[in-house]
C-alpha cells in the first residue's frame, strides 16, 4: 500500500513539478561545480566551516527565541565550559554547536535510524537544565508549535502529532526516508524535504525539534553528495527568511493526511532556501580565491609553468595555439589578479608565477 509520504511526492505534476525540478537542477549544477571546483585549500575550508558552523548555531537557536548574536556565540565557543553555561540560550547554543560538529564531522559514517535521532536530541539538549527530564525521549505532552516575534509574542500554528503516536509515526518516517534512498526512485532532496516537513508535523520530542530538523536536513544533504553543506549556512538563510518559513510551513501542513494537502509552499521555500545557500558558497569562494575568477585559457596559460620557469605572450601563442591579441588580454587578466608577475619591458617582457603565500 503506498503511503502518504510517496503519494505526497507522487503528487506534484504540471508547473509545480517543472518549478521544483528546474531548482533541483540548479543545485545538482552547482554540486558538480563544486566538486570541479579549483583553489579550495584546507585552510580554506577550515575557515569556511568554523563560520559556518558559528552562523548556524546563532541563527537556528535565533529562530527558537535565543537572543545571542553570532559574536556572541562565537565567544561562547571560543571558551567553552561547561560551568559558563548558566543561561538558557548559552546551554542551547553549546548543543546545537556539538550537534553539529559531529553531524559535519561524521556525516559519512551516521545513518539515519530512530536511535541516531534520539541521540542527537540527547546531545542537543545535554547541556539545557530544564531538558534533562525528556532529552533523548519521545513526548509526553501535547505540544503545539508556535512563532515568536521580535517581541517575543507567541501564536499558535500548528498541532502536531499526538504524543502516544509520535514514536510510531516517527519509526514509519524514518523506515520510509530509509527505504526512498535505497530504491532510488525519488531525486534525494525530495526524500530531505518530505522528511523535513513531516519531522516537523509530528513534532515527536517536547522540546528542540525545529532546531533538530535543521541539523538532520544538514546531514541528509551530507550523505547525499552536497558536501558544500559545510560552508554556508542554511540556518542563517531561513532565519532571514523566517516568516516566509512559518508561512510555507504553515501552508503545507494545514491539511495534512488529507486529499487537499499541498507541500509546494514548503518544498518551494526549501528549494530556494539550498540554492541560495549554494549562491552563497560560490559568492564566497570567488571572492576569497582568484583561481575561481579565471577561464580556461587563463587555467592552460598557469599550466605551461609546469614547464617553464617564465613564459612570454610568444611561448603561449605557440605553445597554446591562441591568437596574439587574446594572449595578451589573458595575461594582463593573470598579472591583474596577482596569479603572474610581468618582469622586464618591451622585447624583454616575461611572465613568472607568483608564489603562494
Amino acid at each position: 500500500m503506498e503511503s502518504n509520504l510517496t503519494r505526497r511526492l507522487n503528487k506534484i505534476s504540471g508547473s509545480d513539478a517543472a518549478r521544483i525540478y528546474g531548482k533541483i537542477a540548479k543545485i545538482d549544477e552547482f554540486k558538480g561545480w563544486f566538486k570541479a571546483a579549483p583553489g579550495f585549500g584546507p585552510q580554506m575550508l577550515g575557515n569556511l566551516k568554523q563560520s559556518t558552523i558559528v552562523s548556524s548555531v546563532g541563527s537556528s537557536t535565533r529562530i527558537e527565541g535565543s537572543k545571542m548574536s553570532d559574536e556572541q556565540v562565537k565567544k561562547l565557543l571560543s571558551g567553552f565550559k561547561v560551568s559558563r553555561l548558566k543561561d538558557r540560550d548559552s546551554q542551547e547554543v553549546a548543543g546545537y554547536a556539538e550537534l553539529l560538529e559531529i553531524i559535519f564531522e561524521n556525516y559519512k559514517e551516521i545513518q539515519i535510524t530512530e536511535n541516531r535521532i534520539l541521540g542527537f536530541h540527547d546531545i542537543l539538549l545535554k547541556f539545557s537544565e530544564k531538558d534533562k527530564r525528556h532529552k533523548g525521549r519521545y513526548k509526553f505532552l501535547s505540544n503545539a508549535v508556535v512563532a515568536r516575534d521580535n517581541q517575543g509574542n507567541e501564536s499558535v500554528i500548528f498541532n502536531p502529532t499526538e504524543p502516544y503516536l509520535a514514536q510510531k509515526e516517527t519509526r514509519e518516517l524514518i523506515d520510509w526516508a530509509v527505504k526512498a534512498y535505497a530504491d532510488g526512485i525519488f531525486h534525494p532532496l525530495l526524500i530531505a524535504a518530505n522528511f523535513n516537513l513531516e519531522f516537523l508535523s509530528i513534532h515527536p520530542f517536547q522540546d528542540g525539534n525545529g532546531r533538530l530538523s535543521r541539523a538532520i536536513l544538514n546531514l541528509m544533504l551530507l550523505k547525499s553528495g552536497y558536501s558544500y553543506a559545510r560552508y554556508a549556512s542554511l540556518e542563517k538563510i531561513i532565519e532571514d527568511n523566517k516568516a516566509a518559513y512559518y508561512l510555507a510551513l504553515r501552508k503545507s501542513q494545514k491539511n495534512r493526511g488529507k486529499k487537499s494537502e499541498n507541500i509546494i509552499p514548503w518544498f518551494d521555500f526549501i528549494f530556494d532556501v539550498l540554492l541560495k545557500q549554494a549562491e552563497t558558497v560560490k559568492e564566497t569562494a570567488q571572492g576569497a580565491n582568484p583561481l575561481f575568477l579565471i577561464s580556461e585559457n587563463h587555467r592552460a596559460i598557469l599550466g605551461l609553468f609546469e614547464k617553464y620557469e617564465a613564459i612570454t605572450n610568444k611561448i603561449v601563442v605557440s605553445k597554446l595555439k591562441m591568437n596574439r591579441e587574446t594572449a595578451g588580454q589573458s595575461l594582463a587578466r593573470l598579472v591583474k589578479l596577482k596569479l603572474i608577475k610581468k618582469t622586464g619591458s618591451g622585447r624583454a617582457t616575461a611572465y613568472v608565477k607568483m608564489e603562494s603565500e
